[in-house]
């Protein structure tokens, strides 16, 4: 089997040091890209109760074992980095360095290295040593309490705007930036610090410039955005399913309330005092049809109307097949690489990588000869 796909990132090698989370995902999309991305697992699993086999964060790369903790352990991961591009480890501050894989040791073995960290805390700080999970660090900055109603306490929006959002996309824009300065005349390797609470803090920028302007409250529930508004937001349908509106803009406005039927009950759109009647006559019409009768409706509008599917529904959306947003590799439907290029299209082409099982693979791709199976800790012969 290839060892990387045809993406645009074909020929750049990576060593992730397993965790999980935000790490493993940015090293997927890497993976993803075409990279070369190889794993290097701990003995007994990371510790994520989750079968191997369906983990789809560890799709398209390949696995090793080595026990960091073994007398040769620090050895063959210095061995890995001086052949690899990027190194991602999403350790506690200092634990790489007391394993003697930290910063120091890589980039004096491999100078070009591009060494990315992935915390929620950070490198430095009060917190840096405390542990934490994405609910804590969108905490801190903000961004937690600006989502659900105002009488509620605020939405949990699953670990996306955390962990991935926040802080994997984060740890790839600055490894793929850090890349691009190594590899121009006189660039070097170099640290990336890519902390879940600064990636947070920075998606939230338009909204602060919007409360710096007045034009955003702090408080959520009350603002165009978030649900605030009643033109921008989601609505039940009589079988108890829901549909998103989101027609900001007048001209989506004006077909929204005339496809919903509503036209000449319907307040002033910019009428803010009698926003609770709108949202009542929206309401009062979405419960009078199912959601399949409404998405029939909007079928085809620019009112900007959706309908809020499942995650096993969202596959076969006809605009989501249409794209191939999602494709089904080795029984698992999951979603496809994304984004897409049109010279260096990225696929699925290797399903989860099993711990330890790609180890002799790895050792002739990168010429490492002392990489055996048989030096593998806990690596059985099925896993051969």
């Amino acid at each position: 089997m290839a060892a990387t796909g045809n993406g645009p990132l074909a020929g750049v090698r990576v060593v992730e040091l397993a965790g999980i989370g935000p790490g493993p995902f940015a090293a997927m999309l890497l993976a993803d890209l075409g990279a070369d991305v190889v794993r290097v697992d701990r003995p007994g699993g990371s510790g994520l109760a989750i079968d191997p086999a369906y983990d789809l964060t560890n799709r398209n790369k390949r696995s090793v074992l080595v026990d960091l903790k073994a007398d040769d352990g620090r050895a063959r991961v210095l061995d890995l980095v001086e052949r690899a591009d990027v190194l991602i480890e999403g350790y506690r501050p200092g634990v790489a360095e007391r394993l003697g894989v930290g910063p120091e040791e890589c980039l004096e073995r491999n100078p070009r290295l591009v060494y990315g960290r992935m915390t929620g805390w950070g490198q430095e700080g009060p917190l840096a040593q405390r542990a934490g999970h994405d609910i804590a660090y969108i905490a801190v900055t903000g961004t937690l309490g600006m989502i659900g109603k105002p009488d509620e306490p605020p939405t949990v929006p699953a670990n996306l705007v955390g962990d991935y959002a926040g802080g994997s996309l984060y740890l790839v824009v600055g490894v793929l930036a850090a890349l691009h300065h190594a590899r121009t005349e006189g660039g070097s390797g170099q640290v990336v610090d890519a902390a879940i609470v600064d990636g947070a803090a920075h998606l939230a920028t338009m909204i602060h410039g919007m409360m710096a302007a007045g034009g955003w409250q702090d408080r959520r529930g009350a603002n165009l955005l978030d649900g605030g508004c009643p033109f921008y937001g989601n609505y039940e349908t009589a079988d108890g399913q829901y549909m998103a509106v989101g027609a900001l803009e007048q001209q989506f406005y004006n077909e929204f309330i005339e496809l919903l039927g509503i036209k000449d009950e319907a307040p002033a759109r910019k009428d803010f005092a009698r926003w609770g009647e709108l949202r009542a006559a929206v309401a009062a019409r979405f419960k009078t049809r199912t959601r399949a009768e409404w998405a029939a409706v909007f079928e085809g509008s620019d009112a900007c109307v959706a309908p809020v599917l499942s995650l096993r529904e969202a596959p076969s959306h006809p605009h989501l097949a249409a794209r191939g947003t999602f494709v089904e590799h080795g029984g698992i439907t999951q979603p496809a690489p994304a984004p897409r290029f049109s010279a260096t299209p990225g696929s699925v082409y290797r399903g989860p990588a099993q711990p330890g099982a790609d180890t002799a693979e790895v050792a002739r791709d990168w010429d490492l000869p002392g990489l055996t199976e048989e030096d593998q800790p806990g690596l059985t012969k099925e896993d051969r």
